[in-house]
């Protein structure tokens, strides 16, 4: 029996099979959980990505800054799933306004996009799906070191600080519910999302340098499994929490 055995997980973010998202979906397959996968934009190309899974999972479609999309998802999942035992938050965008070295000039506009969809998110994704943890559960989101700040990350990092505190708050207001509310905050990844960040080799570049176990940015894995962990009963009093799997990299100075 695997970890999750029985268990049934909502996952975000599967766009590749590189992405740490799809990594997570595997990887609960293997341990026994049954996954749902969401998708926005190229969702023939998340159905597609979904059948190199060991179970080609349903995919449905979420845009978390549409209110409809929101409201009617609950009742999309229940479809599938009798109900969720955890929901994997793997959703993260800023224009490119908002990044490369642009904090100073950036328009209202592009933080606000960032900070509904990578920061907001969090909160409207669990809300919507409360309706299906009745008997509690954990909600996983995907972060990334906002204690100090970054070249060209920018308003992304802004918008990872405020997930953070999101994170602490849904902590604070669903424990009643028995609900669990945690981060992993991964190193540096070669994913599609990462690319598309002016300089993410130049950041990346420094992580295996300065990471005290060393830090490989095409394994997802790691990430992933600290996020199944999570996901499973082995955490049953740990809420608002970071985990950092970056090789150790946010521990140590210059």
């Amino acid at each position: 029996m695997g970890i999750l055995e029985g268990k049934r997980i909502l996952v975000t973010g599967v766009l590749t099979d590189s992405s740490i998202a799809f990594h997570v979906a595997r990887l609960c397959q293997e341990q026994g959980a049954t996954v749902v996968l969401t998708g926005y934009g190229r969702l023939t190309l998340v159905e597609r990505i979904a059948k190199r899974l060991p179970e080609p999972p349903p995919v449905l479609e979420l845009d978390v800054t549409n209110d409809e999309h929101l409201d009617t998802l609950a009742d999309r999942v229940a479809e599938h799933v009798d109900g969720l035992d955890g929901i994997v938050h793997s959703i993260g965008y800023t224009p490119q306004e908002a990044l490369g070295g642009n904090f100073l000039n950036t328009r209202w506009e592009h933080v606000a996009t960032a900070l509904h969809t990578s920061t907001f998110s969090l909160k409207s994704l669990t809300t919507a799906l409360l309706p299906l943890m009745k008997n509690g559960g954990s909600v996983v989101a995907l972060d990334f070191d906002n204690s100090v700040s970054y070249p060209i990350y920018d308003w992304m990092g802004v918008a990872k600080a405020g997930l953070a505190s999101t994170a602490r708050y849904l902590a604070r207001y669903l424990g009643e519910q028995k609900i669990r509310v945690n981060l992993v905050s991964a190193g540096p990844l070669n994913t599609m999302a990462a690319r598309s960040i002016p300089g993410f080799e130049e950041l990346a570049a420094e992580w295996p340098k300065r990471a005290p176990l060393g830090w490989d940015i095409t394994d997802p894995e790691p990430a992933a499994r600290a996020v199944v962990a999570l996901l499973s009963d082995w955490f049953p009093a740990t809420t608002g929490e970071i985990v950092h799997v970056d090789g150790g990299f946010h521990s140590t100075g210059a």
